[in-house]
């Protein structure tokens, strides 16, 4: 158990809208080139030696290639309500959707010029707290406040089938079983946790399981053997899943902060010779970022290092760029309070800032890379969704 000695929440108020100035925005780039400590044993990124791998991806600094031009586009037709979540298609470099409080999905295209607005999913009775896209992206699953899961497809936007929650509280969150897409997990505000069924429409036999408090966030593994789930408590429990009944099975729980809500998990598996800790990333409302390794099969969690941020109220979510392992270093994404999107620098010992977006005037709740890493999408508490293009070396 990992559990911080001070409390620095500051209880800001829920819901506050500032006015969007579109034409007004900083981009600042902390291009310093800090040199990078000997890494040890078991570290989280290539080494130097790591020569092929970095030339995946191109042999500079990552302040260097998170570097951004400016802003691609603006979507602002969820303006006065949150957008929780934004989402690029996997594997995708121009298809983007969005969740809104105002109890709709939008659909977007980037390319060609100028990026356009597909369709809007609506159906859901009251706001959209969170969707996933399929594997193939064929499909989309949302949960929402109306106590609802609602499967759609992409193509056409039809709702293809409505699920009632099976306590019939609001949900909150949502993610697909990375390998049975049939498969769904979602958390309630009754604390529950529960694999559905989305062809049958069923909660699973022994596809449930109660959390300390109302769940707020899940992420499971790149094998979809281990499901983590985060509650508004400050709790994380780890689940074994089976794969062949859908069965969790509770494994281990953190108690990251107690009574400090964990707003985001991201689980990221490393891929390479020089780097094979699994890690996760957490958002909670201390004002801090959490990297924590994955020590075990059961998914034990151990604190590596934290990264200031400002969250104390609202559910902020972070990511990993999607080619870090390919990279000098590796770099996490997350929105933040002060109206910012920030970049980290997870094995720089110092100074591991490496950039920060400016150009929201609100809360930053979420963000997303697309596959290349060309574009980043941003989404805030006032509904604005912002599409930033990264400089191209």
């Amino acid at each position: 158990m990992e559990d911080f000695e001070d409390d620095p929440r500051a209880l800001g108020a829920r819901g506050h809208r500032r006015s969007v100035s579109r034409g007004s925005y900083q981009l600042q780039a902390q291009m310093n080139r800090a040199v990078y400590e000997d890494r040890p044993p078991g570290s989280v990124v290539p080494t130097s030696a790591a020569e092929a791998s970095r030339a995946m991806a191109g042999d500079t600094s990552l302040s260097e290639n998170y570097a951004f031009a400016g802003m691609y586009h603006v979507f602002d037709q969820h303006v006065d309500e949150a957008v929780p979540r934004v989402r690029f298609a996997n594997d995708d470099r121009h298809r983007l959707a969005c969740c809104s409080l105002d109890g709709s999905i939008s659909l977007c295209q980037l390319v060609p010029a100028p990026p356009t607005v597909l369709r809007v999913l609506r159906g859901h009775t009251r706001g959209v707290s969170d969707f996933a896209w399929s594997l193939s992206n064929d499909i989309l699953v949302s949960t929402s406040l109306d106590a609802t899961m609602r499967i759609w497809a992409s193509d056409d936007g039809r709702c293809i089938r409505e699920i009632p929650d099976p306590d019939g509280a609001e949900l909150l969150c949502c993610t697909f079983q990375p390998v049975n897409n049939n498969l769904t997990v979602v958390g309630n505000a009754k604390h529950n946790v529960h694999v559905m069924n989305i062809s049958t429409g069923k909660k699973v036999k022994g596809g449930s399981s109660k959390l300390t408090g109302r769940v707020l966030a899940l992420s499971f593994d790149a094998p979809g053997r281990l499901l983590w789930a985060g509650d508004d408590r400050g709790s994380v429990f780890s689940f074994l899943f089976d794969m062949a009944t859908g069965k969790l099975t509770k494994a281990k729980r953190l108690v990251v902060h107690e009574g400090s809500p964990v707003t985001s998990i991201s689980a990221r598996s490393w891929v390479s010779r020089e780097a094979r800790d699994p890690s996760l990333l957490i958002n909670t409302c201390l004002n801090k970022l959490l990297l924590y390794r994955v020590v075990d099969n059961e998914g034990t969690l151990q604190l590596k290092r934290s990264f200031p941020i400002e969250q104390s109220s609202h559910p902020v979510r972070s990511i990993f760029c999607p080619l870090m392992s390919f990279r000098q270093g590796a770099c996490v994404v997350t929105g933040s309070e002060d109206m910012c999107v920030h970049f980290f620098d997870v094995e720089r010992a110092a100074k591991a800032a490496v950039n920060k977006l400016q150009g929201h005037s609100a809360p930053v709740l979420d963000v997303s890379f697309n596959c290349d890493e060309s574009l980043l999408a941003s989404s805030d508490a006032s509904g604005m969704v912002i599409v930033w293009r990264r400089e191209q070396k």
